[in-house]
């Protein structure tokens, strides 16, 4: 695009572009320019685009334009692989959504009670933002009702597919009406994607947005190993040696991030693992701790990360490197974001070396293969800040002023030592600095917060 392009130029209702105006949202990113005229005529669409991209709007937008508010049927639905990415999803409909009167926008995803979900679908919502396991669980009890459907969305549907949901998509095909609008997105564009566009779209149009992240602000470094006994130790190496605050480490399986999770600990290192298989409370347990600075390093396999959006990333580290070169370029795009420098430590065994001429193809850079440098583990990178949970939340009616209250105004302790503060149903988690951790659990438990004693630990 030579010129930007202003959502003023959009056939949008007032109550739109007042709102878009008021979250300063004015020039459209690359994917909204290309995709939202098609939307807003009303043909399907596969959209080539990748996290961070301002795919969310672009969709977001054309769902509320198209909606009819005084009808309480479910008239769009959103399917995301993860529970993250359907919560950031509806959380960005909903603030587009601000200006448009009763707009009721229900999130339905796993890892929680059904029956909460069901009483929601009792009184009606416009759109849906869900899982697809969940999602077919109540298609499966006819408590949510697609017949009526006239948009459906399928977000980052080459990862559904990886993750193994191709049979429940079918069924969420199956229940819609025929005669809807269907919008794919899609960080890649594989054969798979092909076939199930073939199966659920008509005429679609096609939108690719460049993939490849701006190299210019991610010093990539590739170290060479002799073999993959050498993988662990090189991982404590890059993290003396660079201090990386925060960090995600990319391994390829499950057990990988198990063995380097064990390895790290048993060396001092603050880290965490990030499973598909996990609990859902234990995942947003991990996540929280790993966004508000209470632990420096992330491992996760690539299904594991999907839809994970952490700002002030320090770096990314490939323990092992990906499996194919997008990936590899979506991994080192999470570091560097938002105008500001990145860096991406890649490991390098031997037999692996052919990889690096793809990679070098891929993005158009020729790749130098580095030695280790030397490093003090006694300068390992350690977390600042500590995370508290309250078994109490949002159903309780607990706000974050109240979690400050307790720790400011009644216990005394200083605000700037106070750090992120996540809100969920049942739970909160609050970090906090060091120095203060210990008083500021003693107040939260044998305190009160809302004139109720609740239990508190630290995590």
């Amino acid at each position: 695009m030579s010129e930007p392009l202003l959502f003023s130029s959009l056939p949008l209702s007032e109550a739109m572009l007042a709102n878009l105006e008021s979250l300063e949202y004015k020039e459209m990113t690359q994917i909204q320019a290309e995709s939202l005229p098609i939307v807003l005529r009303g043909d399907d669409i596969i959209a080539q685009a990748k996290t961070g991209s301002g795919k969310t709007a672009a969709f977001g937008i054309a769902l509320l334009e198209k909606l009819n508010v005084r009808f309480f049927g479910t008239q769009a639905l959103v399917l995301c692989p993860t529970r993250e990415l359907a919560d950031q999803v509806a959380k960005e409909i909903r603030r587009l959504a601000r200006l448009t009167h009763n707009v009721k926008i229900l999130t339905l995803c796993g890892g929680v009670s059904i029956g909460p979900q069901i009483g929601s679908l009792e009184r009606g919502a416009h759109i849906v933002v869900g899982t697809p396991g969940r999602i077919v669980d109540h298609i499966n009890k006819g408590t949510l009702k697609l017949d009526g459907l006239n948009q459906l969305v399928l977000d980052e549907a080459d990862r559904m597919l990886e993750m193994g949901f191709a049979d429940d998509i079918d069924t969420v095909l199956a229940a819609c009406n025929e005669n809807r609008q269907t919008l794919l997105f899609s960080a890649t564009y594989p054969d798979n994607i092909k076939k199930i566009s073939a199966r659920c779209q008509r005429n679609p149009q096609m939108v690719v947005v460049e993939t490849i992240h701006d190299q210019q602000k991610i010093a990539q470094h590739f170290f060479e190993l002799r073999d993959s006994n050498e993988t662990h130790p090189a991982v404590l190496t890059l993290l003396a040696h660079f201090q990386p605050a925060s960090s995600i480490a990319f391994c390829n399986t499950k057990q990988g991030c198990d063995e380097l999770l064990s390895y790290l600990r048993d060396e001092g290192v603050s880290a965490l693992a990030l499973h598909g298989d996990m609990e859902q409370r234990e995942r947003d347990q991990v996540l929280v701790r790993f966004a508000n600075k209470s632990c420096a390093v992330l491992i996760a396999t690539d299904v594991a990360a999907r839809g994970i959006d952490i700002k002030g990333l320090d770096a990314v580290i490939n323990v092992d490197l990906a499996r194919d070169s997008e990936v590899h370029v979506h991994r080192i795009g999470r570091t560097g974001r938002a105008g500001e420098s990145g860096l991406a430590l890649n490991l390098v065994v031997q037999k692996e070396v052919h990889k690096i001429n793809r990679l070098e193809d891929y993005m158009g850079q020729s790749i130098n293969l580095e030695v280790l440098p030397h490093s003090d583990k006694k300068s390992l990178p350690s977390p600042t800040m500590v995370t508290l949970n309250i078994d109490g939340g949002k159903k309780d009616k607990l706000r974050p002023g109240d979690i400050i209250g307790a720790l400011t105004k009644d216990a005394g302790l200083p605000f700037e030592k106070i750090g992120k503060i996540d809100m969920f149903d049942f739970a909160a988690y609050v970090a906090v600095d060091k120095s203060i951790a210990r008083a500021a659990l003693q107040q939260l438990s044998d305190g009160k917060l809302k004139g109720r004693k609740f239990r508190a630990r630290k995590l």
